[in-house]
């Protein structure tokens, strides 16, 4: 049997421009390099990474579902009742 053919994929989304967020945003320090405000305790720097690390899992999260192929579904085959 033969594979069936495929179409080239395009990895030209406009959704890839969204991967840049997790990657620049923890280079911006001014937003970390700070003391106040605390969060239970915790400097802004400590729990300001942890929401980096939220963002960016959000963030592909959001690319992948909105850039992902739509899977085909083949309908089952039917066998016709042969009378003998």
């Amino acid at each position: 049997m033969t594979e069936p053919v495929r179409s080239p994929r395009s990895d030209r989304s406009p959704w890839y421009w969204l991967l840049l967020i997790p990657i620049v945003l923890p280079l911006v320090t001014p937003l970390f390099n700070r003391d106040s405000p605390r969060l239970w305790g915790f400097p802004a720097f400590y729990w300001l990474q942890f929401l980096f690390i939220f963002v960016g899992v959000a963030t592909t999260s959001l690319v992948y579902q909105m850039t992902k192929r739509p899977t085909r579904v083949s309908a089952p085959e039917t066998r016709e009742a042969v009378d003998e």
